[in-house]
């Protein structure tokens, strides 16, 4: 009777170690589990992290360069002047100019505008399309439906310049031969509002409208 007790009592003893060791390789599975799962997820953090990094990085990069074939000027005047100015650029792209800003919340015109008026609104950060009688009237309406959308950019006929579009900015000025190159937007994206503009967040209302 007490050799069956003993055995009975050597059986559980052996079945409990027997689940301690299974509960033991269970939990060192979920242990490297977890590590191998956090290394993983860790991993795709930073390169995740690093692809973002470099994405930006590549954008301010994008930014910082110059549109391709654009034509730039520095040191520019910012006196309010109530004449006509003799600017050295056709369109102009900044220098004295009129105290009044000419209204560029998209605004399209069909009839030429005081450049006077124009630079100031360059000041404010706008970008001016101007086209010539060498536009085709296709441009000219897909011209006049980008801008009317944009803020802070104006449309005008411009008769005294040798491209058939062109885009200025304070500064910064591209010539193109049609409204579907590229470089239209690319002009627009980066001098809207852009780092060039003398008074950023200043107002395209108020101003002449006519």
């Amino acid at each position: 009777m007490a050799s069956n007790s003993k055995n009975k009592a050597a059986a559980r003893r052996a079945k409990i170690e027997e689940q301690r060791r299974a509960e033991r390789a269970r939990e060192r599975r979920n242990r490297i589990i977890m590590i191998t799962v956090s290394t993983v997820i860790l991993a795709g953090l930073v390169g995740g992290g690093w692809y973002l990094l470099d994405a930006a990085n590549e954008k301010e990069a994008a930014k910082a360069a110059p549109v391709a074939g654009e034509k730039t000027w520095s040191k520019l005047s910012q006196t309010h002047v109530d004449k006509t100015v003799d600017y050295p650029m056709s369109p102009p792209v900044g220098g004295d100019h009129a105290p009044v800003w000419q209204d560029c919340n998209g605004n399209v015109y069909d009839k030429e505008i005081q450049k006077e008026n124009a630079v100031h609104s360059l000041e404010h950060g706008a970008v001016w399309v101007t086209y010539n009688d060498k536009a085709t009237s296709a441009d000219v309406a897909s011209l006049k439906t980008k801008v009317s959308k944009t803020p802070y950019t104006l449309m005008s006929p411009y008769k005294d310049q040798p491209s058939p579009i062109t885009l200025s900015a304070w500064g910064h000025q591209l010539k193109v031969d049609k409204a579907s190159d590229p470089r239209v937007g690319e002009f627009l994206d980066k001098y809207v509002q852009g780092p060039q503009t003398p008074e950023p967040g200043a107002a395209c209302t108020g101003g002449k409208s006519s």
